[in-house]
């Protein structure tokens, strides 16, 4: 389904974070900006992983490596929380879900209201009790 600017906005805030690998660390970890050494295994081409969620981070990590010529790379990732789900199912739209939910409780909720409107009308629940009798008959 089509994801609406808020949902891609929901992606970017709470459900994106950027990895940025890199062969050494940078003189300065800009705040935000968490670091993990990586375990030695042969044919590991990156040995230390920096971890950031805004893009404000992002960028002063990246200005760093670009200012010392550094090698790196990036790649972003979905972060392994419980309410990624909620926040961006597969495949489907979180607005849309959310309008039907609405839409449907709307529905539900007329569909209840005629109902209890006609059930608290004397003349049918008058007419709803002989039809019953007949078709017990």
């Amino acid at each position: 389904m089509q994801l609406t600017r808020f949902d891609r906005w929901l992606r970017r805030t709470f459900v994106h974070e950027t990895h940025v690998y890199s062969l050494r660390p940078p003189e300065f970890l800009p705040p935000g900006v968490r670091h993990e050494e990586l375990p030695d295994i042969p044919g590991r081409q990156y040995h230390h992983r920096f971890i950031a969620r805004s893009d404000k981070a992002v960028d002063a990590l990246l200005e760093q490596f670009k200012q010392h010529s550094q090698m790196f790379t990036t790649r972003v990732v979905d972060r392994r929380t419980w309410y990624v789900p909620l926040l961006a199912p597969k495949d489907k739209s979180v607005t849309w879900w959310c309008a039907w939910v609405v839409i449907s409780a709307i529905g539900l909720f007329v569909l209840t209201s005629a109902l209890r409107a006609l059930w608290n009308n004397p003349t049918f629940r008058k007419n709803a009790a002989e039809a019953l009798e007949i078709l017990k008959e």
